[in-house]
C-alpha cells in the first residue's frame, strides 16, 4: 500500500459516465500481487546475482523482457521471461489478493457482455496465471507484454486494446490503472482513466493527471446500457478524491 503524505478525501459524488468499452491494467488493478513479485524478483535476483531491491524500484508497470535488457540481456527473450512469470502463481499464489471490488465488477461486465480487457505489462502465462488462481472472469481480449514493441508509458499498448474490442481510435474508452507509467499511456492513447491508489501516493498519481482518482474497484459500477449512445454503457464513479 502507498504511504501517503496526507490523508485522502474519497469523498466525491457519484457520477455516471457514458463508455464504449473498459480497459484494466492488472497488477495493482484487478489483482494486487505485490508480495508474490517481491518473492519472484529475490528468487531471480539470487539466480543472476543481482540487487532485487534495486529491480524492485524500478519494476512496477514495466515488462520483466525489459528488465531483463538492462540486468542480463541474456535472459531477456521471450522464451525465458514467459516462463519465469508463469511460475509466480503457481509457486507464490497464496500471497495474492483481490483488489476490492475486482471480482463484482469484472463479473458484472461480463454478465452483461460489455466490451472490456486487460492491457498489462504482464506475459500471457502470467496474466492467465493470476486468473486462474484468483478465479476471476476470463476477457475474451487482452493485450499483454509479447503484443507490443514497447512497454507502457507508451501508449501503443491501449491502443490495441481498443482494436482488440472492435473500437475506433476515438471512442470513448475507460482505462482503469494503478501506476504512473500506465496512467500515461492512457491518456496519451486518449482515454479516460481512473487512477487507483493502491500501490503508488497521491502526489504521484496526481503529477500524471487522471481523470479520477479512487481507492479501489468499489468505486467503479456498471449501471447499465446507455440509451442515448448506442453500442455504449454507464459506468458509475463514486468516492472520487476531492479536489485539491
Amino acid at each position: 500500500m502507498p504511504l501517503l503524505e496526507e490523508t485522502p478525501a474519497f469523498t466525491g459524488q457519484p457520477e455516471t459516465h457514458t463508455f464504449a468499452g473498459l480497459l484494466f491494467d492488472m497488477d495493482g488493478t484487478i489483482v494486487d500481487s505485490t508480495d508474490a513479485i517481491v518473492k519472484h524478483w529475490h528468487k531471480i535476483g539470487k539466480e543472476l546475482g543481482i540487487d532485487p531491491e534495486v529491480v524492485l524500484q524500478t519494476s512496477h508497470g514495466r515488462r520483466s523482457i525489459d528488465l531483463f535488457q538492462l540486468y542480463d540481456p541474456s535472459k531477456a527473450n521471450w522464451e525465458y521471461v514467459s516462463h519465469v512469470e508463469g511460475l509466480i502463481p503457481k509457486q507464490f499464489g497464496l500471497d495474492a489478493v483481490e483488489i476490492p471490488g475486482a471480482r463484482d465488477l469484472l463479473a458484472s461486465l461480463e454478465k452483461a457482455q460489455v466490451p472490456w480487457a486487460i492491457v498489462t505489462s504482464g506475459t500471457q502465462p502470467l496474466v492467465t496465471g493470476w486468473l486462474e488462481v484468483m478465479k476471476f472472469a476470463h476477457p475474451k481480449n487482452m493485450v499483454v507484454a509479447e503484443d507490443v514493441s514497447v512497454g507502457k508509458p507508451d501508449p501503443e499498448c491501449y491502443q490495441l486494446g481498443k482494436r482488440r474490442l472492435g473500437l475506433s481510435a476515438d471512442a470513448r474508452v475507460l482505462v482503469i490503472e494503478d501506476s504512473p507509467a500506465g496512467i500515461t499511456a492512457g491518456k496519451a492513447a486518449g482515454c479516460k482513466v481512473i487512477g487507483l491508489a493502491t500501490t503508488h501516493s497521491i502526489a504521484q498519481l496526481r503529477a500524471v493527471r487522471p481523470d479520477y482518482i479512487v481507492q479501489d474497484l468499489r468505486s467503479i459500477k456498471f449501471v447499465g446500457e446507455a440509451t442515448e449512445m448506442m453500442g455504449e454503457v454507464k459506468i458509475e464513479i463514486s468516492h472520487g478524491l476531492a479536489a485539491q
